[in-house]
């Protein structure tokens, strides 16, 4: 009711015909005032003067603030120039005055002197003009406050903290909104079917069984979303609270991780939820102890530093007290951005954005020799599956050849470890991309193995990690759902029964630097990602999360699947092909050892067909190096026949022509 009220007198304006009353009732009154203090000083006037006096101050009023429209003001808003309105239509209600009583006194006799009259008549336009002002301003600034009242209530958004496994993490949340400017908590809801009214730290406990109780809820105590306070309780409810939100039209709101408190930029407290927070297992526990420790006081470098994986790798790194750190990206705006961030956001890190290639041997020697690098995170890679099904060469030099590269200058130089960042698709792969990356691997591995063997000189530990997509980065599907549905759709899935592994950035980025920390070299690290997500649910829940209704207020529409994509990927951490490590959700994978010359004299020669972009001869050499290569959907399905192998021409077209 009192929200109500004063909505009412924010958004409507006073009658023009209210402010001329109003103004004509106070420039009387105020002449009043003088009548009454000129005859405390001089004596009575009389009845019939003072009558006249009155009547001819309201009369003059009227006519001049009618005259000169002053009533169609909108008070609230008065400018200078509407105040030099109401001085002027003073002014003329003091002349008409004067006259007026000018001429009572030269045709009834003088009931006081021309000097006094005049004196009157000055007092009574400073009176008048004092009083119309102050109620101007008087009336600007309750406004004002009621305006900053009913936006203060209105902006704040009404909130139930939900109350599940985390109830000492919801009450503290609740603690910490009290005095919050944009969040005022309306009480804390749990699921269950007692309707009797409990208290939770001051604050009325709700309990919601479907969608009608929470509908009930929300009404009887005006709440606008729902608010987690664990990422563990979002997922529990993503099928029950989160689904009756959707359903009564309710946000939903979670506080944020650690990982975006510390590392994330654009850091907001409190935020709606992202379809990341709705992934399907706990995220997997780091001893950050143990990584800091490790990279403390050492230089670093990473590859790729201006990408989704990159950016967040240097992000964290920087709170770990690192001696320095080398960014190194081929891409200038990218590489631009990341340093005008860690400018701002941490002044004191000794950091240094270099614009290079990993295929450029030169570029990269030019580095390792100024930086002496510690440590190397090897993260630049092309990684988008349809464009390297059709530039096979690119992703030969940049994804194998860059790799060998940086691996080759990590030994020379000394390089304490090198991580290199690999995917699932190098798993049995279907596409060119996932083969380039795991020849990557091959040569890293063998190198390793050559080291360990003696065969090459050089003490450089070499760690590879694996693991899927990542939700969020760069070019990956959610961005471009968002992008759908912001537009309105439709949202496009590539095939209805398409499935893939998720995890988040920060996720992503700790395997990466625990592989690091506790790997003695020559592994492949995997983890254990849970279960596979269904495109077309993903695609769905964030209509949801956005507040539509899938099929109706937005299409999904089935594209069909692109070269070289598959519809099921492999299961990273199978017990059968890996073995266990300290980390229960960590695992090493099992993978035929390749020898090192053999390695090296097949990186040449993909290195010199893919400059040549002599495409058939280097898809076979491809597949022959990695058996388990067997492409889907894709031109390259002939190499893997042999029946069909001399088809050359066909093969070469398609791909140059692309």
């Amino acid at each position: 009711m009192e929200n109500k009220f004063f909505k009412r007198i924010i958004e409507q304006y006073v009658n023009a015909w209210a402010v001329l009353a109003c103004d004509v009732a106070v420039s009387t009154v105020a002449s009043l005032g003088v009548l009454s203090v000129a005859q405390m000083l001089h004596g009575s006037f009389g009845f019939r003067f003072s009558l006249l006096w009155i009547a001819t101050a309201a009369v003059a009023s009227l006519v001049m603030f009618v005259v000169l429209r002053t009533y169609r003001t909108i008070v609230r808003y008065s400018t200078f120039h509407d105040v030099s309105r109401i001085c002027l239509a003073i002014a003329g209600k003091e002349v008409l005055l004067m006259a007026t009583m000018g001429c009572v006194l030269f045709f009834r006799g003088p009931a006081l002197s021309l000097r006094e009259l005049t004196a009157m008549v000055l007092f009574d336009l400073v009176t008048t003009t004092f009083c119309l002002l102050l109620v101007r301003i008087v009336i600007m600034f309750g406004f004002d406050v009621l305006k900053k009242r009913f936006m203060q209530r209105h902006i704040k958004t009404r909130v139930l903290v939900y109350t599940g496994e985390h109830t000492d993490k919801a009450v503290a949340l609740e603690t910490r909104l009290r005095n919050s400017r944009h969040y005022q908590i309306s009480g804390f809801i749990s699921y269950g079917s007692n309707g009797s009214r409990a208290v939770l730290s001051g604050q009325p406990l709700y309990y919601f069984s479907d969608s009608k109780s929470l509908e009930d809820i929300a009404t009887s105590c005006e709440a606008d979303a729902v608010l987690f306070a664990h990422d563990d309780d979002a997922r529990a409810e993503q099928d029950r609270l989160i689904k009756f939100c959707q359903d009564v039209s309710l946000k939903t709101l979670i506080s944020p991780t650690i990982d975006e408190i510390n590392g994330a930029p654009g850091f907001q407290s409190i935020r709606k939820i992202r379809i990341e927070d709705l992934l399907n297992r706990p995220e997997i526990e780091i001893s950050m102890d143990e990584i800091i420790k490790n990279f403390k006081d050492k230089t670093i470098l990473v590859t790729g530093a201006a990408g989704s994986i990159g950016s967040e790798l240097c992000r964290q790194l920087a709170g770990f007290g690192i001696k320095k750190l080398v960014m190194f990206d081929n891409a200038e705006t990218p590489l631009h951005n990341v340093r005008l961030e860690f400018e701002q956001r941490f002044p004191e890190l000794d950091f240094v954005p270099v614009i290079g290639d990993v295929r450029q041997p030169g570029r990269l020697g030019f580095v390792f020799r100024k930086f002496r690098p510690q440590v190397v995170f090897h993260a630049a890679a092309y990684k988008h599956v349809p464009l390297m099904e059709e530039n096979p060469c690119e992703a030969v030099l940049a994804n194998v050849i860059g790799s060998r590269n940086v691996a080759d200058k990590c030994v020379a130089f000394g390089a304490e470890a090198m991580v290199m960042i690999s995917t699932d698709k190098a798993v049995n792969p279907t596409n060119i991309m996932g083969c380039t990356k795991r020849l990557a691997e091959i040569y890293v591995q063998s190198l390793s193995l050559a080291i360990e063997r003696g065969e090459v000189k050089g003490t450089t530990r070499f760690v590879t990690t694996r693991f899927g997509n990542v939700l969020g980065s760069n070019g990956s599907v959610i961005p471009h759902f968002t992008e759908q549905i912001e537009n309105g759709g439709p949202v496009t899935v590539t095939h209805p029964e398409i499935e893939r592994f998720f995890m988040t950035i920060p996720e992503a980025c700790r395997l990466v630097m625990e592989a690091a920390t506790f790997a003695k070299g020559n592994n492949i690290f995997v983890f254990d990602m849970g279960e596979p997500v269904k495109i077309r649910h993903l695609a769905e829940q964030m209509i949801k999360l956005a507040g539509f209704r899938p099929g109706e207020d937005i299409e999904i529409e089935y594209c069909g699947l692109r070269p070289g994509e598959k519809l099921y990927e492999e299961v990273l951490a199978d017990k059968e092909n890996t073995v266990p490590t300290d980390h229960d959700r960590i695992r090493i994978a099992k993978v035929r050892e390749y020898p090192y010359n053999e390695a090296m004299m097949t990186m040449r020669d993909l290195e010199r067909m893919a400059l040549a972009v002599d495409i058939p001869p280097m898809v076979r050499l491809m597949k022959n190096t990695v058996p388990e290569f067997v492409s889907n959907n894709s031109p390259y399905q002939c190499f893997d026949h042999p029946q069909h192998a001399g088809n050359d021409g066909a093969v070469r077209e398609t791909a140059e022509v692309r």
